[in-house]
């Protein structure tokens, strides 16, 4: 208000709905004090001089000649209420309005503004006045009969319209914050009558102080002097709390007052809350005690918020000292709880440690019993616990694609029941339909038709053989567990078992062993026909088999094992290729990967900027002065520095879907460790396998043997040609009794199978023969041989590599009718299967078996009893079916190739439609078994003319 021309003050005076403009006061001089006498005889100052504070419970006094007479004087008094209706009659006589007094010359330009009400927040109606020289209105004497005239419409908006209400100055000044200084005490209007029921006692409490002689105080105390204990009481704490928060101006309404303080008792605090309802500018008031800091602006503020900071500084060092303890607890308790789970963590891992070393002694003792006693158990009544588990480690098992598939590829293993004296228990990844379950029944009943060559014999042996399938299966569907695994967590599975082998010899024949086949013969109490997990662990990886070989001393390619690190690869390598500068690829081989999964191969020699000058260089050294040249000691430089670019661009992964990069295959092959060795330098390279068998007693046999077929590259093995006819059967002898002696010092049990490759020498034009692999596991060649065996009621005697089989009865007496006079011959004529248990073809999936079984039977595909040939189905389940083995007999291996190759054309032709070939390795086989054939373009013309459907299966 000292300053209304600047904008910043001005905007804080006004009220956004109102237009208002103040006059303009000056702090340095102050204006005259115009008293004028009132209706009533008081003296009051006009609106340039006025109190420091004026009764807050009366209207403001204005100037005689400024008031208007009538109703519109007693609503400005509050004598009338501004709500109340008044009929206002017209004066007879209109009188002039008195001039007003002369303004200062420097106050002509502002008039009156417009005033607020601050008695009644919620309802401030506004009254504004023209900028003009006349005097300003205000109200005056009540007399009867005496009524002034109304300003005109251009001077006061109606009365109907707002009800104009007038706000103290001191007020008006409390929003700025700014009272003036009290030099004298206020002058008190004349005090109104308690008894007037429009009276509301407020009392204005300014700087935490009440005025005890003004009228609203003193009419609150007459009215109310019953309850006034509990009055006063409650206002010295309104004021107490309005002093220590420096509340410039409060005005409280006396009859709130008196309501409120009632609910009190004379010694209890009030709230806040309480205080704040009986003030009448309660949002004003509210503002101020909840500004931050307010409460040091009071009495003894200071002091009070140093005692608060130090207060809250103890409560924080108190807080701070209470974290570090909580923190000091908490972590004692995570290390304790870490501890308590570290220490149950240690007693599994002891259980368990104790647990395996407990399998392990009983695995060995139970050997030894197994040793000592196998001369009568195997001659004796047994039954043989087959568990196809595929124990290869997590990261193995995650990458096999239907691993439970695969784990039940092996189903010829319940033939063992050839031998009258084995019932066989086969535990099986899948559930088997019905279906399923009958075609087996009814395959497995040939033996008694097969012996006699008369279907009629077909018998029934469903008590010989069990298929159990462990409950577990469907326990862990995410966890890629092994057989072996899911059957030690199967206790109903493992119930039965015990049931059936009970006052019986039995064993446990598993697959790729792992630690828990010892678990499950641990809870059977009985041994295992196989090796224990560490050595299989030592010897059955690449790596070492390679040891193995070379404790055996048989050949093998060139190369390096127990590769770990990209240094040690290169530097292997790069004295691998000087010092074979013959060898165009080298093979790569991860040490637990099996199928060729893990393996990659690279063309070095193809690719190798320096190969020509390492040529002539070793060509005029030769081959014996080539290792002590210096020329060599700079290939070596050469050859290291060009590796690393060559492999990254050349490496061929074998799973490229597994191993997109060369990156990718280094990362898993150093982590897993590996060997490198070369590819045979030859065109022409057979593949061969040979199982043996080290029985508990330390013999060794040879129980099957067949040539690889490779219908998906050189690297995956597909299927077999039993017997073997690719290496003279004396020198394949020699060579696995050589790896089988020293399996069995290594300490190897059961069954396993030894990887041979052969080809012709490219210079001397001899045969050479590798030993490449070793598995310490029964492999699906020797299951598919069980089942050739179990069919044709042949033998195979693998030191001369024949087949035999005995002549249906019909066969062998039209031979004496043709011979009569002499003596028969031995009815035995020597067989050879085509077998395969990879055979994939997505189209299978939409055939059930019985209508597939029926049309290859009326397209001549089956099996001929009397002459025991013919095709034999290996299904694995009903679910996916889109993968199923099969196995081709016949008297010489051309002609049963050739039945091989037929029988896929015929089903891909009764499962497939032309727009619908589906996905398949069909076509794959078929060209395997014509590289091995060598059918060229001329001999297939003749093949057409001779026999066109083969001829189109081998087009296919």
């Amino acid at each position: 208000m000292l300053d209304p021309e600047n904008m910043e003050n001005k905007a804080g005076l006004k009220h956004q709905n109102d237009e208002t403009r103040l006059p303009l006061i000056t702090k340095k001089k102050s204006a005259p004090l115009c008293s004028q006498k009132t209706g009533k005889g008081h003296t009051v100052a006009t609106l340039w001089g006025f109190p420091a504070f004026p009764p807050l419970d009366s209207p403001l006094p204005l100037l005689e000649e400024d008031t208007p007479k009538g109703a519109l004087s007693l609503t400005g008094q509050r004598l009338i209420l501004p709500a109340a209706k008044v009929t206002l009659q017209t004066p007879p006589v209109v009188s002039k309005a008195a001039p007003s007094q002369e303004f200062p010359r420097q106050h002509k330009k502002s008039a009156v503004g417009e005033v607020s009400s601050r008695l009644d927040p919620e309802h401030t109606d506004t009254t504004t006045f023209p900028n003009s020289k006349e005097g300003i209105y205000g109200t005056s004497s009540s007399s009867k009969g005496n009524i002034a005239p109304l300003p005109s419409s251009s001077s006061v908006v109606s009365a109907r319209k707002s009800k104009p209400v007038w706000t103290y100055p001191a007020q008006q000044l409390e929003s700025e914050g700014q009272i003036p200084s009290q030099t004298q005490p206020p002058q008190a209007p004349p005090c109104q009558s308690p008894q007037d029921p429009r009276s509301d006692w407020d009392i204005v409490v300014c700087h935490g102080t009440v005025d005890p002689r003004a009228p609203g105080f003193l009419a609150l105390k007459q009215h109310h002097h019953l309850s006034w204990g509990s009055i006063v009481a409650f206002l010295e704490r309104a004021e107490k709390l309005l002093k220590d928060f420096s509340v410039p101006l409060a005005t409280i309404s006396g009859k709130k007052l008196a309501q409120v303080a009632s609910d009190f008792e004379l010694d209890e605090n009030p709230p806040k809350s309480a205080i704040l309802s009986v003030i009448k500018n309660q949002s004003t008031v509210a503002k101020i005690l909840n500004r931050p800091g307010q409460s040091s602006k009071g009495r003894g503020g200071a002091e009070m918020a140093a005692t608060k900071i130090q207060r809250a500084w103890r409560r924080h060092r108190a807080g701070k000292a209470a974290a570090r303890s909580r923190q000091r607890e908490r972590a004692s308790g995570v290390i304790g709880a870490s501890w308590r789970s570290w220490n149950h963590m240690a007693r599994v891992k002891n259980t368990l440690r104790e647990a395996r070393h407990r399998h392990l002694e009983n695995f060995c003792s139970r050997a030894k019993h197994l040793a000592a006693n196998w001369n009568r158990i195997r001659t004796s009544r047994r039954t043989i616990i087959h568990i196809p588990s595929l124990g290869y480690s997590q990261g193995i098992r995650e990458h096999l694609p239907d691993l439970a598939v695969q784990q039940n590829v092996q189903m010829g293993r319940l033939c063992d029941i050839l031998d009258a004296n084995v019932d066989v228990i086969y535990i099986c990844p899948l559930p088997l339909s019905e279906e399923l379950l009958q075609y087996y029944n009814k395959l497995l009943g040939l033996q008694a038709a097969v012996r006699s060559g008369n279907p009629e014999d077909m018998g029934d042996l469903q008590d010989r053989f069990r298929i159990l399938t462990p409950e577990a299966i469907n326990s862990f569907p995410q966890h890629h567990m092994c057989l072996a695994t899911q059957l030690k967590y199967s206790p109903k599975t493992m119930q039965r078992i015990q049931v059936l082998i009970r006052s019986r010899d039995a064993y446990v024949v598993g697959g790729v062993p792992h630690a828990d086949d010892l678990a499950v013969a641990d809870m059977l109490d009985v041994p295992v026909l196989g090796p224990g997990p560490e050595v299989a662990q030592l010897y059955g990886t690449k790596s070492g088999s390679k040891r193995i070989f070379a404790s055996a001393c048989v050949p093998t390619p060139p190369g390096e094992s127990d590769i770990h690190s990209r240094e040690q690869l290169i530097r292997a390598l790069s004295q691998l290729v000087v010092d074979n500068v013959e060898v165009q690829r080298w093979v790569l081989k991860m040490n637990e990967e099996r199928g060729g999964d893990g393996t990659a191969y690279c063309d070095v020699i193809s690719h190798l900027e320096c190969y020509h000058w390492l040529q002539k260089e070793w060509q005029s050294h030769g081959p014996e002065g080539w290792s002590r040249s210096q020329a060599r000691e700079l290939a070596l430089v050469r050859i290291s520095q060009e590796l690393p670019g060559l492999l990254a661009q050349h490496v061929q992964p074998v799973n490229e879907k597994r191993f997109p990069t060369w990156e990718k295959f280094l990362q898993t092959f150093l982590t897993q460790g590996g060997v490198i060795e070369a590819f045979p330098p030859s065109s022409t390279v057979t593949t061969l396998t040979v199982d043996l068998l080290i029985e508990p007693t330390g013999e060794i046999r040879i129980v099957s043997s067949g040539d690889q077929l490779h219908a998906e590259g050189p690297f995956r093995s597909s299927g077999s040609s039993i017997p073997q006819h690719s290496v003279d059967p004396a020198v394949l002898n020699s060579l696995c009794w050589r790896i089988g002696d020293t399996c069995r010092s290594k300490g190897v049990l059961g069954y396993f199978s030894v990887d041979f490759v052969a080809f012709s020498h490219p210079q001397t034009m001899e045969q050479q023969v590798w030993a490449t692999d070793l598995d310490l596991c029964y492999s699906d060649q020797l299951a598919l041989t069980q089942l050739l065996l179990y069919v044709t009621d042949g033998n195979v005697d693998c030191g001369s590599s024949p087949l035999e089989a005995p002549l249906g009865s019909q066969a062998v007496k039209s031979q004496w009718i043709q011979r009569e006079g002499t003596k028969p011959p031995a009815p035995v004529s020597p067989r050879c299967a085509v077998a395969s248990t990879q055979l994939r073809h997505s189209n299978l999936s939409g055939t059930s078996y019985n209508v597939l079984l029926q049309r290859c039977k009326a397209r001549g595909v089956g099996f001929d009893l009397q002459e025991k040939q013919g095709t034999v189905f290996i299904l694995y389940e009903d679910q996916k079916r889109d993968r199923l083995g099969m196995i081709t007999i016949g008297e010489d291996l051309q002609g049963v190739l050739l039945t091989f190759a037929r029988n896929l054309f015929i089903i891909h032709q009764e499962i497939s439609a032309p727009n619908m070939q589906g996905e398949t390795n069909f076509k794959m086989a078929i060209q395997d078994i014509e590289a091995i054939l060598g059918v060229t373009a001329e001999n297939k013309l003749k093949l057409e003319e001779e026999q066109p459907w083969e001829a189109d299966a081998l087009k296919e």
